[in-house]
């Protein structure tokens, strides 16, 4: 047997021999895809313009804004607005009512999709299977203003059609946009139904990722098809769920403003008057707009939703072992 002896400066030297390619600057590469740069360019604007430079305005929340002073101007009051809120007999009520329909609406719209996804998940028939998901899609399409429009003709005390059919039970008509023991509920569900068949795409898409060996072997051992959807599907779109759940918990304060602000009148108020539409209220339909109160209002919001989002990322992380960062 022979034994190649090499010197060690020998792979030196070949390394040494081999030509060297010139390194590519940051320059040369985005002028090399410049089309891809030019793609990303609307949105970084986009981001810049209405996302960012807005947070300059921020700062009217510790002044007492005025008008004519401008936001440079005016003079600077601290956290006195911040007080004011949290001191304000409206502080409670519009903090109960975000929590309670945001609560409401993630204990509900939550599952469902995900729901919606195994079900459909686990049909061989496809036309059924299209069916299914053109039906639940469809209502995602509809503007907010039509789906309240649709739960005004349909509730309306006298014309409504849900009233028609209490009728026929020798059941009186109900006012069901204006009791406030109603409105969460119709908020809600007429969410749920605007949104099911949209918010399952997510979570389609991850079942779609799955390894059909997994299945595969699990038919041989004998797994019936709930205890494959138990032991596959669900740990397969369970990092995604967190992710989901995550981002809902961080904007627990924040509410769909226009779908309550169509749907509130002053009889369902106790129930109806959410952060979004008090500050909308007091910052730009009062007759004398209150700029600064509303902006510390809507940043109070703003640092609670994202405490909210760290916490529940910490705990995401610790426990489910999935988290955003």
């Amino acid at each position: 047997m022979v034994t190649l002896l090499r010197r060690p400066d020998a792979h030196r030297e070949s390394v040494a021999e081999q030509p060297q390619r010139p390194r590519t600057t940051t320059w040369r590469r985005a002028r090399n895809c410049w089309q891809l740069y030019l793609m990303l360019l609307l949105p970084v604007v986009y981001l810049l313009i209405f996302h960012y430079w807005p947070m300059y305005g921020l700062q009217i929340a510790f002044k007492n804004y005025n008008v004519v002073q401008g936001i440079t101007g005016s003079p600077w009051v601290g956290f006195s607005h911040f007080e004011r809120f949290i001191e304000s007999f409206m502080f409670w009520p519009v903090i109960r009512n975000t929590i309670i329909l945001h609560s409401y609406e993630l204990l509900v719209g939550f599952p469902l999709p995900i729901i919606l996804a195994l079900a459909l998940n686990q049909v061989r028939l496809r036309w059924f299977k299209r069916s299914v998901q053109m039906i639940t899609y469809a209502p995602y399409f509809i503007s907010t203003v039509v789906v309240v429009g649709m739960l005004v003709v349909l509730l309306d005390p006298r014309t409504g059609l849900l009233n028609n059919l209490l009728g026929l039970f020798g059941l009186g008509p109900l006012d069901f946009l204006s009791d406030p023991s109603y409105f969460r509920h119709l908020y809600v569900w007429s969410s749920v139904w605007q949104n099911l068949g949209f918010g399952s795409v997510i979570y389609l898409a991850t079942l779609s990722s799955i390894d059909p060996q997994l299945h595969e072997a699990a038919i041989v051992d004998g797994a019936s098809r709930v205890k494959r959807i138990w032991h596959i599907d669900l740990p397969g779109i369970m990092p995604v769920a967190v992710i989901m759940l995550i981002l809902n918990i961080g904007s627990i304060l924040s509410i769909g403003f226009e779908k309550v602000l169509l749907m509130q009148n002053s009889l369902n108020l106790s129930t109806s008057e959410v952060i979004d539409t008090y500050v909308y209220k007091i910052g730009l339909a009062a007759e004398v707009p209150q700029y600064s109160y509303a902006a510390a209002i809507g940043l109070f919001r703003s640092v609670v939703g994202l405490i909210l989002l760290v916490i529940a990322n910490q705990i995401a992380r610790r426990f489910a072992r999935s988290s955003l960062w």
